[in-house]
């Protein structure tokens, strides 16, 4: 197994922890993860380190402020906030780290988080996108399901299995669930930056999912620049890593194949901006 690194980005005060796994080479191409909305670096579980082996990739995951072990941010969210993570906060998560040929795994709002950033054309620019149950506008299906998860949260043990996963779990889950269900957020949009998209992406859905339907995959299509390839999953929900996690490795696998350059170049530099985790 390759080797993994712990430790938080600091940027302007607010600490997002991280995991990097393999050697630091800021000239190959990186596997960066962007987690769902209710996710963070721990609830990836061992599936980067699982690609990160398969693909001989390295691979950097980190959670989003609020989320996991960084630092916290009060409530309420604006309905802007993925651009803000997109255009603000993930160019300079990739600096601070040193990664300049990122290959972005995005899961439902770090899917979406993808879309702005390489739509709005931010360097570094991704070498290709895989995007799991990515959401480019606002559908009834989503409101529905996050109006049941807000009352398994508060009358079932969502709470108590989120718990898990995040320093400050009501935070996190409010700051996701409120937002979601805001009417200001009915028309959340983001299609204006499909066209500009022309990295090859690879669109992974569940076909079980319960958050979006297959208007998601045809807005994607028939919209991007680049080639798009779709992965449909049978017996899957809105988590294909979690629910189907042998088809995804393989299929992400296929399309780095398929897509990714291999790079011979290796170089390490150090990190001042980065703390490693005690004992680590």
């Amino acid at each position: 197994m390759p080797d993994i690194e712990y430790g938080f980005i600091v940027i302007d005060d607010v600490r997002l922890e991280y995991h990097r796994i393999g050697n630091n080479s800021r000239h190959s191409p990186t596997l960066v993860f962007l987690h769902e909305g209710l996710g963070s670096v721990s609830m990836w579980k061992n599936f980067p380190e699982q690609l990160a082996e398969k693909t001989g990739l390295n691979a950097f995951l980190y959670s989003r402020q609020s989320y996991g072990k960084s630092s916290s941010l009060p409530l309420p969210r604006q309905t802007d906030y993925m651009h803000g993570e997109a255009c603000e906060v993930l160019p300079s998560v990739l600096e601070l780290a040193g990664i300049d040929h990122p290959i972005f795994i995005g899961h439902s709002d770090g899917a979406s988080i993808a879309i702005i950033y390489t739509g709005s054309a931010r360097l570094p620019r991704p070498v290709a996108l895989v995007l799991m149950a990515p959401h480019v506008f606002n559908e009834d299906l989503s409101r529905k399901s996050i109006r049941i998860a807000k009352q398994a949260f508060e009358q079932q043990n969502l709470r108590k299995r989120l718990k898990a996963y995040h320093d400050d779990v009501d935070n996190a889950f409010w700051r996701w669930n409120d937002i979601w269900l805001h009417d200001d957020f009915k028309n959340w949009n983001i299609e204006e930056y499909l066209p500009a998209i022309s990295a090859p992406l690879l669109h992974i859905q569940g076909k079980n999912d319960e958050y979006g339907t297959s208007a998601q995959i045809d807005a994607i299509q028939t919209q991007c620049a680049g080639p798009v390839e779709v992965l449909m999953l049978d017996n899957c929900g809105h988590s294909p890593f979690r629910d189907q996690a042998r088809a995804t490795l393989d299929g992400i696998s296929i399309f780095i194949g398929k897509h990714v350059p291999s790079s011979s170049e290796y170089a390490f530099r150090p990190y001042d901006n980065m703390e490693k985790a005690p004992g680590k």
